[in-house]
Protein backbone atom coordinates (compact mmCIF):
# COMPACT_ATOMS: atom_id res chain seq x y z
CA UNK A 1 0.00 0.00 0.00
CA UNK A 2 1.86 3.16 -0.72
CA UNK A 3 0.86 6.42 1.36
CA UNK A 4 1.13 9.60 -0.55
CA UNK A 5 1.24 12.78 2.00
CA UNK A 6 0.60 16.41 0.65
CA UNK A 7 3.83 18.62 0.69
CA UNK A 8 2.94 20.27 3.50
CA UNK A 9 2.86 16.73 5.33
CA UNK A 10 6.10 16.24 3.84
CA UNK A 11 8.03 19.21 4.67
CA UNK A 12 7.17 18.96 8.25
CA UNK A 13 8.45 15.23 8.40
CA UNK A 14 11.29 16.40 6.59
CA UNK A 15 11.61 19.23 9.49
CA UNK A 16 11.45 16.32 12.08
CA UNK A 17 13.85 14.63 10.92
CA UNK A 18 16.47 17.07 10.51
CA UNK A 19 15.63 18.34 14.20
CA UNK A 20 16.36 14.90 15.40
CA UNK A 21 19.86 14.91 13.37
CA UNK A 22 20.68 18.48 15.07
CA UNK A 23 20.16 16.77 18.88
CA UNK A 24 22.24 13.62 17.66
CA UNK A 25 24.69 15.94 16.29
CA UNK A 26 24.77 18.48 19.46
CA UNK A 27 25.25 14.98 21.92
CA UNK A 28 27.94 13.90 19.04
CA UNK A 29 29.81 17.52 19.01
CA UNK A 30 29.65 17.28 23.18
CA UNK A 31 31.60 14.03 23.20
CA UNK A 32 34.53 15.57 20.81
CA UNK A 33 37.35 16.40 22.44
CA UNK A 34 39.76 16.47 19.49
CA UNK A 35 39.83 20.45 18.23
CA UNK A 36 40.28 20.07 15.19
CA UNK A 37 37.69 16.99 14.70
CA UNK A 38 34.98 18.85 16.52
CA UNK A 39 35.69 22.39 13.74
CA UNK A 40 35.31 19.48 11.01
CA UNK A 41 31.91 17.96 12.60
CA UNK A 42 30.72 21.45 13.18
CA UNK A 43 30.46 22.26 9.66
CA UNK A 44 29.82 18.72 7.81
CA UNK A 45 26.81 18.37 9.96
CA UNK A 46 25.72 22.23 9.44
CA UNK A 47 26.07 21.28 5.48
CA UNK A 48 24.27 17.96 5.68
CA UNK A 49 21.17 19.50 7.72
CA UNK A 50 20.82 22.28 5.42
CA UNK A 51 21.96 20.26 2.46
CA UNK A 52 24.56 22.81 1.43
CA UNK A 53 27.33 22.15 -1.51
CA UNK A 54 29.79 23.81 0.36
CA UNK A 55 30.57 25.63 3.21
CA UNK A 56 33.51 27.51 5.54
CA UNK A 57 34.02 27.36 9.00
CA UNK A 58 36.04 30.84 10.72
CA UNK A 59 37.39 31.30 13.99
CA UNK A 60 38.18 33.94 15.70
CA UNK A 61 41.51 32.71 18.21
CA UNK A 62 42.66 34.78 21.49
CA UNK A 63 44.84 37.97 21.15
CA UNK A 64 44.30 37.82 17.36
CA UNK A 65 39.84 38.79 17.71
CA UNK A 66 40.45 41.59 15.09
CA UNK A 67 40.89 38.78 12.26
CA UNK A 68 38.80 35.84 11.14
CA UNK A 69 40.94 32.65 10.20
CA UNK A 70 40.04 30.24 7.62
CA UNK A 71 39.26 26.73 9.77
CA UNK A 72 37.76 24.26 7.84
CA UNK A 73 36.85 24.58 3.88
CA UNK A 74 34.64 22.01 2.25
CA UNK A 75 33.09 22.01 -1.38
CA UNK A 76 31.50 18.72 -2.16
CA UNK A 77 31.02 19.33 -6.07
CA UNK A 78 34.45 20.52 -7.05
CA UNK A 79 36.18 18.07 -4.34
CA UNK A 80 37.86 20.56 -2.57
CA UNK A 81 38.66 19.69 1.21
CA UNK A 82 41.25 21.56 3.59
CA UNK A 83 41.92 21.89 7.56
CA UNK A 84 40.99 19.96 9.61
CA UNK A 85 41.71 16.13 9.67
CA UNK A 86 43.00 16.63 5.49
CA UNK A 87 46.15 17.86 6.37
CA UNK A 88 45.76 19.77 3.45
CA UNK A 89 46.73 23.68 4.44
CA UNK A 90 44.31 26.34 3.85
CA UNK A 91 46.24 29.57 1.79
CA UNK A 92 43.85 31.98 2.31
CA UNK A 93 44.80 35.28 4.48
CA UNK A 94 42.33 35.39 7.07
CA UNK A 95 39.78 37.88 6.92
CA UNK A 96 39.74 41.24 8.92
CA UNK A 97 37.40 42.96 10.76
CA UNK A 98 38.67 46.72 10.12
CA UNK A 99 41.20 47.99 7.60
CA UNK A 100 44.29 49.65 8.21
CA UNK A 101 42.72 53.39 9.34
CA UNK A 102 40.20 51.26 11.89
CA UNK A 103 37.23 51.45 9.95
CA UNK A 104 34.96 48.63 9.63
CA UNK A 105 35.41 45.92 6.95
CA UNK A 106 31.52 45.69 6.57
CA UNK A 107 32.06 44.93 2.46
CA UNK A 108 32.97 41.05 3.40
CA UNK A 109 29.69 39.13 4.35
CA UNK A 110 31.45 37.43 7.26
CA UNK A 111 33.23 40.19 8.64
CA UNK A 112 29.55 42.08 8.59
CA UNK A 113 28.04 38.84 10.42
CA UNK A 114 30.58 39.60 13.42
CA UNK A 115 30.44 42.88 13.32
CA UNK A 116 26.88 43.40 13.31
CA UNK A 117 26.18 40.14 15.31
CA UNK A 118 23.53 38.76 12.77
CA UNK A 119 23.01 36.02 10.38
CA UNK A 120 23.44 36.89 6.89
CA UNK A 121 20.87 35.07 4.63
CA UNK A 122 21.80 35.73 0.65
CA UNK A 123 19.19 34.41 -1.80
CA UNK A 124 21.98 35.14 -4.66
CA UNK A 125 25.17 36.78 -4.66
CA UNK A 126 25.64 37.86 -7.96
CA UNK A 127 22.24 40.02 -7.18
CA UNK A 128 22.56 40.93 -4.11
CA UNK A 129 23.86 44.42 -3.55
CA UNK A 130 26.44 45.99 -0.16
CA UNK A 131 28.37 43.28 -0.19
CA UNK A 132 31.88 42.71 -1.92
CA UNK A 133 31.66 39.35 -3.80
CA UNK A 134 34.36 39.79 -6.58
CA UNK A 135 36.71 37.42 -4.68
CA UNK A 136 34.12 34.61 -5.09
CA UNK A 137 33.53 35.70 -8.74
CA UNK A 138 37.22 35.14 -9.46
CA UNK A 139 36.91 31.89 -7.74
CA UNK A 140 34.00 31.00 -9.94
CA UNK A 141 35.62 32.20 -13.02
CA UNK A 142 38.76 30.12 -12.64
CA UNK A 143 36.99 26.78 -11.15
CA UNK A 144 33.71 27.13 -13.44
CA UNK A 145 31.97 27.22 -10.06
CA UNK A 146 28.65 29.01 -9.28
CA UNK A 147 28.70 30.53 -5.99
CA UNK A 148 25.25 31.58 -5.42
CA UNK A 149 22.90 30.88 -1.99
CA UNK A 150 24.85 31.81 1.37
CA UNK A 151 24.10 31.55 4.95
CA UNK A 152 26.45 32.96 7.25
CA UNK A 153 25.81 32.26 11.15
CA UNK A 154 28.03 34.03 13.92
CA UNK A 155 29.20 31.64 16.03
CA UNK A 156 28.73 33.01 20.30
CA UNK A 157 29.40 31.83 23.35
CA UNK A 158 28.19 31.27 26.91
CA UNK A 159 29.20 34.95 27.26
CA UNK A 160 27.72 36.22 23.93
CA UNK A 161 31.19 36.50 22.64
CA UNK A 162 31.46 36.02 18.53
CA UNK A 163 34.05 33.26 18.76
CA UNK A 164 33.69 32.06 14.76
CA UNK A 165 31.36 32.21 12.01
CA UNK A 166 29.46 29.37 10.03
CA UNK A 167 29.30 30.02 6.39
CA UNK A 168 27.34 27.83 4.35
CA UNK A 169 27.14 27.96 0.14
CA UNK A 170 24.53 26.60 -2.25
CA UNK A 171 21.44 24.72 -0.26
CA UNK A 172 20.51 22.23 -2.40
CA UNK A 173 17.05 20.84 -3.37
CA UNK A 174 16.98 17.67 -1.78
CA UNK A 175 14.34 16.53 -4.79
CA UNK A 176 15.69 17.79 -7.97
CA UNK A 177 19.59 19.04 -6.77
CA UNK A 178 19.13 22.56 -7.80
CA UNK A 179 20.90 25.08 -6.11
CA UNK A 180 18.33 27.11 -4.38
CA UNK A 181 18.11 30.08 -1.46
CA UNK A 182 18.28 29.00 1.99
CA UNK A 183 14.69 28.69 4.03
CA UNK A 184 13.80 30.11 6.70
CA UNK A 185 14.11 26.85 8.25
CA UNK A 186 17.63 26.57 7.30
CA UNK A 187 18.18 29.34 9.19
CA UNK A 188 16.72 28.19 11.71
CA UNK A 189 18.71 24.95 12.10
CA UNK A 190 21.84 26.45 11.45
CA UNK A 191 21.86 28.95 14.39
CA UNK A 192 20.69 25.86 16.46
CA UNK A 193 23.52 24.11 15.27
CA UNK A 194 26.34 27.16 15.53
CA UNK A 195 25.07 27.92 19.35
CA UNK A 196 25.33 24.18 20.06
CA UNK A 197 28.71 24.07 17.69
CA UNK A 198 29.99 27.32 20.00
CA UNK A 199 29.37 25.89 23.01
CA UNK A 200 31.17 22.87 22.37
CA UNK A 201 33.96 24.62 20.68
CA UNK A 202 34.11 26.79 23.45
CA UNK A 203 33.90 23.96 26.65
CA UNK A 204 36.52 22.10 24.69
CA UNK A 205 38.88 25.12 24.43
CA UNK A 206 38.67 25.58 28.02
CA UNK A 207 39.53 22.56 28.62
CA UNK A 208 42.60 22.81 26.72
CA UNK A 209 43.40 26.05 28.20
CA UNK A 210 43.02 24.06 31.78
CA UNK A 211 45.37 21.42 30.39
CA UNK A 212 47.75 23.87 28.85
CA UNK A 213 47.60 26.21 32.51
CA UNK A 214 48.34 22.90 34.32
CA UNK A 215 51.12 21.16 32.28
CA UNK A 216 52.52 24.66 32.32
CA UNK A 217 52.33 24.75 35.64
CA UNK A 218 53.68 21.43 35.97
CA UNK A 219 56.69 21.86 34.18
CA UNK A 220 57.28 24.64 36.19
CA UNK A 221 57.84 22.68 39.23
CA UNK A 222 60.36 20.41 37.24
CA UNK A 223 62.15 23.12 36.00
CA UNK A 224 62.46 24.70 39.46
CA UNK A 225 63.43 21.52 40.93
CA UNK A 226 66.19 21.28 38.06
CA UNK A 227 67.42 25.20 38.45
CA UNK A 228 67.85 24.49 42.20
CA UNK A 229 70.88 22.24 41.64
CA UNK A 230 72.85 22.86 38.34
CA UNK A 231 74.32 19.37 38.96
CA UNK A 232 70.91 17.99 38.88
CA UNK A 233 69.61 20.66 35.96
CA UNK A 234 67.75 18.39 33.03
CA UNK A 235 66.87 15.36 35.32
CA UNK A 236 63.09 16.27 35.21
CA UNK A 237 63.37 17.21 31.73
CA UNK A 238 64.99 13.58 30.70
CA UNK A 239 63.22 11.38 33.03
CA UNK A 240 59.82 11.71 31.09
CA UNK A 241 61.46 11.48 27.90
CA UNK A 242 62.94 8.15 28.58
CA UNK A 243 59.72 7.20 30.37
CA UNK A 244 57.60 7.31 27.49
CA UNK A 245 60.30 6.17 24.82
CA UNK A 246 60.48 2.64 27.16
CA UNK A 247 56.09 3.07 27.37
CA UNK A 248 55.76 3.16 23.40
CA UNK A 249 58.82 0.70 22.87
CA UNK A 250 56.14 -1.61 25.36
CA UNK A 251 53.55 -1.19 23.61
CA UNK A 252 54.78 -1.73 20.56
CA UNK A 253 56.31 -4.74 21.48
CA UNK A 254 54.86 -8.19 19.77
CA UNK A 255 56.81 -10.67 21.91
CA UNK A 256 57.40 -11.63 25.28
CA UNK A 257 54.94 -11.47 28.45
CA UNK A 258 54.55 -7.55 27.58
CA UNK A 259 53.03 -7.89 23.95
CA UNK A 260 49.27 -7.62 25.22
CA UNK A 261 49.89 -4.66 27.44
CA UNK A 262 48.68 -1.28 25.73
CA UNK A 263 48.53 2.73 26.28
CA UNK A 264 45.41 4.68 25.74
CA UNK A 265 46.06 8.12 24.52
CA UNK A 266 44.90 9.33 28.18
CA UNK A 267 47.18 6.87 29.43
CA UNK A 268 50.21 7.81 28.02
CA UNK A 269 49.15 11.90 28.92
CA UNK A 270 49.00 10.12 32.59
CA UNK A 271 52.45 8.57 32.31
CA UNK A 272 53.93 11.97 30.90
CA UNK A 273 52.39 14.04 34.10
CA UNK A 274 53.58 11.62 36.03
CA UNK A 275 57.31 11.24 34.57
CA UNK A 276 57.28 15.27 35.13
CA UNK A 277 56.49 14.93 38.65
CA UNK A 278 58.31 12.17 39.96
CA UNK A 279 60.66 14.57 42.04
CA UNK A 280 58.25 16.94 42.53
CA UNK A 281 58.97 16.66 46.85
CA UNK A 282 62.83 17.46 46.14
CA UNK A 283 61.44 20.60 46.33
CA UNK A 284 61.86 20.78 50.08
CA UNK A 285 65.20 19.00 50.24
CA UNK A 286 68.12 20.72 51.23
CA UNK A 287 70.29 22.16 48.55
CA UNK A 288 73.28 21.62 50.33
CA UNK A 289 72.50 17.99 50.60
CA UNK A 290 71.03 17.73 46.95
CA UNK A 291 74.72 19.93 45.96
CA UNK A 292 76.98 17.22 48.06
CA UNK A 293 79.86 16.93 45.76
CA UNK A 294 82.48 15.69 47.99
CA UNK A 295 82.04 14.21 51.83
CA UNK A 296 82.95 17.37 53.41
CA UNK A 297 80.96 19.52 51.43
CA UNK A 298 78.01 21.05 53.55
CA UNK A 299 77.88 24.83 51.87
CA UNK A 300 81.42 24.65 50.91
CA UNK A 301 84.09 22.17 51.00
CA UNK A 302 85.55 21.60 54.56
CA UNK A 303 88.67 19.63 52.60
CA UNK A 304 89.87 23.30 52.84
CA UNK A 305 89.86 23.42 56.95
CA UNK A 306 91.87 19.89 56.84
CA UNK A 307 94.69 21.22 54.74
CA UNK A 308 94.89 24.45 57.12
CA UNK A 309 95.45 22.17 60.02
CA UNK A 310 97.67 20.28 58.34
CA UNK A 311 99.64 23.06 57.72
CA UNK A 312 99.56 24.11 61.11
CA UNK A 313 100.67 20.75 62.22
CA UNK A 314 103.49 21.26 59.47
CA UNK A 315 104.42 24.54 61.00
CA UNK A 316 104.45 22.54 64.71
CA UNK A 317 107.06 20.01 63.49
CA UNK A 318 109.23 22.48 62.46
CA UNK A 319 108.96 24.75 64.75
CA UNK A 320 109.67 21.24 66.99
CA UNK A 321 113.10 20.57 65.14
CA UNK A 322 114.13 24.07 65.71
CA UNK A 323 113.35 24.09 69.24
CA UNK A 324 115.00 20.83 69.34
CA UNK A 325 118.20 22.48 68.08
CA UNK A 326 118.32 25.44 70.19
CA UNK A 327 118.04 23.01 73.32
CA UNK A 328 120.75 20.70 72.09
CA UNK A 329 124.59 21.60 73.94
CA UNK A 330 126.56 24.01 72.50
CA UNK A 331 128.85 21.51 71.21
CA UNK A 332 126.27 18.79 69.79
CA UNK A 333 124.20 21.22 68.03
CA UNK A 334 126.11 21.07 64.62
CA UNK A 335 126.06 17.12 64.69
CA UNK A 336 121.74 16.83 65.71
CA UNK A 337 120.96 19.55 62.82
CA UNK A 338 120.92 16.95 59.89
CA UNK A 339 119.75 14.34 62.23
CA UNK A 340 116.63 16.50 63.25
CA UNK A 341 116.19 17.62 59.90
CA UNK A 342 116.06 14.41 58.27
CA UNK A 343 113.66 13.21 60.73
CA UNK A 344 111.19 16.62 59.84
CA UNK A 345 111.52 15.87 56.23
CA UNK A 346 110.24 11.85 56.78
CA UNK A 347 107.61 13.77 59.25
CA UNK A 348 106.34 16.28 56.75
CA UNK A 349 106.71 13.22 53.81
CA UNK A 350 103.57 11.35 56.11
CA UNK A 351 101.58 14.24 56.91
CA UNK A 352 102.10 15.26 52.99
CA UNK A 353 100.66 11.34 52.45
CA UNK A 354 97.82 11.60 54.95
CA UNK A 355 96.51 14.76 53.39
CA UNK A 356 96.52 13.75 50.05
CA UNK A 357 94.87 10.54 51.14
CA UNK A 358 92.22 12.66 52.71
CA UNK A 359 91.82 14.41 50.03
CA UNK A 360 91.43 11.57 47.57
CA UNK A 361 88.75 9.74 50.36
CA UNK A 362 86.97 13.50 50.35
CA UNK A 363 85.81 12.93 46.89
CA UNK A 364 84.17 9.54 47.66
CA UNK A 365 84.83 8.12 44.09
CA UNK A 366 85.00 4.35 45.04
CA UNK A 367 83.65 2.29 47.68
CA UNK A 368 85.86 2.98 50.71
CA UNK A 369 87.78 -0.21 52.01
CA UNK A 370 87.78 -1.08 55.55
CA UNK A 371 91.36 -0.29 56.24
CA UNK A 372 91.26 3.00 54.69
CA UNK A 373 87.93 3.92 57.72
CA UNK A 374 90.55 2.42 60.08
CA UNK A 375 93.07 4.94 58.58
CA UNK A 376 90.90 7.70 59.14
CA UNK A 377 90.38 7.03 62.48
CA UNK A 378 94.41 6.97 62.75
CA UNK A 379 94.98 10.01 61.38
CA UNK A 380 92.44 12.03 64.14
CA UNK A 381 94.19 10.15 66.55
CA UNK A 382 98.12 10.82 65.45
CA UNK A 383 97.69 14.62 65.11
CA UNK A 384 96.69 17.23 67.38
CA UNK A 385 96.66 21.24 66.33
CA UNK A 386 96.36 24.32 68.59
CA UNK A 387 93.44 26.45 67.28
CA UNK A 388 93.41 30.11 67.26
CA UNK A 389 92.49 30.77 70.73
CA UNK A 390 95.21 28.05 71.87
CA UNK A 391 93.26 25.53 72.58
CA UNK A 392 94.43 21.80 71.53
CA UNK A 393 92.31 20.15 69.33
CA UNK A 394 91.47 16.71 68.03
CA UNK A 395 92.51 16.68 64.33
CA UNK A 396 89.01 15.49 62.88
CA UNK A 397 85.96 16.33 64.62
CA UNK A 398 83.01 13.28 65.05
CA UNK A 399 81.45 14.83 62.01
CA UNK A 400 84.22 15.20 60.02
CA UNK A 401 85.26 11.61 61.14
CA UNK A 402 81.63 10.08 59.99
CA UNK A 403 81.73 12.00 56.64
CA UNK A 404 85.11 10.61 55.50
CA UNK A 405 84.56 6.82 56.37
CA UNK A 406 81.42 7.05 54.70
CA UNK A 407 81.43 3.91 52.55
CA UNK A 408 79.85 4.42 49.01
CA UNK A 409 79.06 8.41 47.74
CA UNK A 410 79.44 11.43 49.70
CA UNK A 411 75.85 10.82 51.52
CA UNK A 412 75.83 10.03 55.95
CA UNK A 413 73.14 7.99 56.82
CA UNK A 414 71.24 10.72 57.54
CA UNK A 415 71.71 12.65 54.37
CA UNK A 416 70.57 9.62 52.53
CA UNK A 417 67.50 9.43 54.63
CA UNK A 418 66.61 13.30 53.93
CA UNK A 419 67.19 12.55 50.60
CA UNK A 420 64.81 9.49 50.07
CA UNK A 421 62.53 11.53 51.94
CA UNK A 422 61.55 13.22 48.62
CA UNK A 423 59.75 10.42 47.43
CA UNK A 424 57.26 10.08 50.47
CA UNK A 425 56.65 14.19 49.89
CA UNK A 426 55.99 13.28 46.52
CA UNK A 427 53.25 10.93 47.30
CA UNK A 428 52.26 13.07 49.73
CA UNK A 429 52.14 16.24 47.58
CA UNK A 430 49.69 14.40 44.71
CA UNK A 431 47.85 11.79 46.99
CA UNK A 432 46.71 14.81 47.87
CA UNK A 433 45.35 16.96 44.86
CA UNK A 434 41.99 16.39 43.22
CA UNK A 435 42.84 14.38 40.37
CA UNK A 436 40.27 14.13 37.82
CA UNK A 437 39.42 10.57 36.58
CA UNK A 438 41.62 9.95 33.84
CA UNK A 439 44.66 10.97 36.18
CA UNK A 440 44.01 9.20 39.12
CA UNK A 441 47.09 6.86 39.04
CA UNK A 442 49.65 9.58 38.59
CA UNK A 443 50.70 9.98 42.45
CA UNK A 444 51.00 5.49 42.27
CA UNK A 445 53.09 6.08 38.69
CA UNK A 446 55.36 8.93 40.16
CA UNK A 447 55.65 7.14 43.65
CA UNK A 448 56.77 3.91 42.61
CA UNK A 449 60.57 4.32 40.64
CA UNK A 450 62.11 3.96 43.77
CA UNK A 451 60.76 0.75 44.77
CA UNK A 452 62.23 -2.67 43.97
CA UNK A 453 60.88 -6.00 42.18
CA UNK A 454 61.34 -8.29 45.23
CA UNK A 455 60.08 -5.57 47.72
CA UNK A 456 63.18 -4.50 49.53
CA UNK A 457 62.72 -0.53 47.68
CA UNK A 458 61.43 2.29 49.55
CA UNK A 459 59.30 3.90 50.49
CA UNK A 460 55.95 1.48 50.93
CA UNK A 461 58.32 -2.46 50.35
CA UNK A 462 55.84 -2.84 47.52
CA UNK A 463 56.95 -5.83 45.03
CA UNK A 464 56.15 -6.51 41.51
CA UNK A 465 52.65 -7.83 41.55
CA UNK A 466 51.77 -4.60 43.33
CA UNK A 467 53.04 -2.38 41.21
CA UNK A 468 52.17 -0.86 37.88
CA UNK A 469 54.00 -1.75 34.46
CA UNK A 470 54.05 2.25 34.10
CA UNK A 471 55.82 2.48 37.86
CA UNK A 472 58.23 -0.47 36.85
CA UNK A 473 58.99 1.53 33.50
CA UNK A 474 59.51 4.71 35.17
CA UNK A 475 61.82 2.50 37.76
CA UNK A 476 64.19 2.05 34.63
CA UNK A 477 64.13 5.65 33.47
CA UNK A 478 65.68 7.15 36.66
CA UNK A 479 68.24 5.09 36.97
CA UNK A 480 68.95 4.63 34.01
CA UNK A 481 69.04 8.64 33.63
CA UNK A 482 71.14 8.77 37.13
CA UNK A 483 73.73 6.41 35.47
CA UNK A 484 74.37 8.25 32.45
CA UNK A 485 73.93 11.84 33.59
CA UNK A 486 76.78 13.80 32.97
CA UNK A 487 75.94 16.59 35.25
CA UNK A 488 75.88 14.95 38.85
CA UNK A 489 78.86 16.52 40.79
CA UNK A 490 79.99 13.04 42.54
CA UNK A 491 81.07 11.07 39.07
CA UNK A 492 80.81 11.17 35.60
CA UNK A 493 78.26 9.66 33.26
CA UNK A 494 78.68 6.21 32.77
CA UNK A 495 79.05 4.75 28.87
CA UNK A 496 76.19 2.66 27.37
CA UNK A 497 77.96 -0.46 28.06
CA UNK A 498 78.63 0.15 31.20
CA UNK A 499 75.10 1.47 32.11
CA UNK A 500 73.82 -1.91 30.73
CA UNK A 501 75.62 -3.53 32.63
CA UNK A 502 74.23 -2.51 36.28
CA UNK A 503 71.05 -2.16 35.20
CA UNK A 504 71.34 -6.43 33.86
CA UNK A 505 73.03 -7.08 37.12
CA UNK A 506 70.05 -5.22 38.94
CA UNK A 507 67.47 -7.72 36.55
CA UNK A 508 69.26 -10.02 38.46
CA UNK A 509 69.35 -9.27 41.98
CA UNK A 510 65.37 -8.46 41.63
CA UNK A 511 65.86 -4.42 41.72
CA UNK A 512 64.51 -3.93 38.12
CA UNK A 513 61.38 -5.09 36.11
CA UNK A 514 63.06 -8.06 34.27
CA UNK A 515 60.66 -8.24 31.05
CA UNK A 516 60.92 -4.21 30.75
CA UNK A 517 64.80 -4.60 31.20
CA UNK A 518 64.20 -6.57 27.76
CA UNK A 519 61.97 -4.60 26.07
CA UNK A 520 64.86 -1.16 26.74
CA UNK A 521 67.59 -3.62 25.16
CA UNK A 522 65.57 -5.26 22.60
CA UNK A 523 63.84 -2.34 20.99
CA UNK A 524 67.22 -0.22 21.55
CA UNK A 525 65.29 1.98 23.70
CA UNK A 526 68.67 3.30 25.28
CA UNK A 527 70.21 3.84 21.83
CA UNK A 528 67.64 6.08 20.70
CA UNK A 529 68.27 8.08 23.99
CA UNK A 530 71.65 7.95 24.25
CA UNK A 531 71.13 9.64 20.88
CA UNK A 532 69.27 12.34 22.05
CA UNK A 533 71.25 13.08 25.51
CA UNK A 534 74.46 11.97 25.77
CA UNK A 535 78.26 12.66 24.61
CA UNK A 536 79.82 11.18 21.78
CA UNK A 537 82.06 10.01 24.08
CA UNK A 538 79.42 7.51 26.22
CA UNK A 539 77.98 5.91 23.18
CA UNK A 540 80.29 2.92 22.81
CA UNK A 541 79.35 -0.24 20.95
CA UNK A 542 76.92 -2.56 22.90
CA UNK A 543 77.82 -6.14 22.88
CA UNK A 544 73.77 -7.33 24.09
CA UNK A 545 75.26 -10.59 24.31
CA UNK A 546 77.72 -9.52 27.24
CA UNK A 547 75.19 -7.73 29.18
CA UNK A 548 74.19 -9.06 32.65
CA UNK A 549 70.32 -11.25 32.70
CA UNK A 550 69.59 -9.97 29.60
CA UNK A 551 66.88 -12.76 27.64
CA UNK A 552 66.05 -11.36 24.15
CA UNK A 553 67.87 -11.97 20.70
Amino acid sequence: MTITMSGGAQEALDLLMRLDELNAVGIALSRERDIDRLLEAILVAAKRITNADGGTLYRRHAGDEDRLAFEIIRTDSLGIAMGGTTGAPIPFEPVRLHDVSGGENTSMVVAYAVLRDTTVNIADAYSEAGFDFSGTRAFDAQTGYRSRSFLTVPMKNHEGEIIGVLQLINAKDRVTGDVTAFSPADERLASSLASQAAVALTNQLLISQLEDLFESFINLIAEAIDDKSPHTGGHCERVPVLTMMLAEATHGTSVGPLAEWQMTPRDRYALRIAGLLHDCGKVVTPVHVVEKATKLQTIHDRIELLDTRFEVVKRDAEIAMLRARLDAPHGDASQAGPSLELDLRRRLQVIDEDRDFLRLTNLGVECMRREDQQRVQAISSNYRWRDPGGEMRDFLTDDEIENLTIRAGTLTEAERRIINQHIDITIRMLESLPWPRHLKQVPEYAGGHHERMDGAGYPRGLTREQMSVQARIMGIADIFEALTARDRPYKKGKTLTESLHILGNFKLRGHIDPDLFDVFVRERVYLRYAEQFLETEQIDEVDVSRIPGYGGD
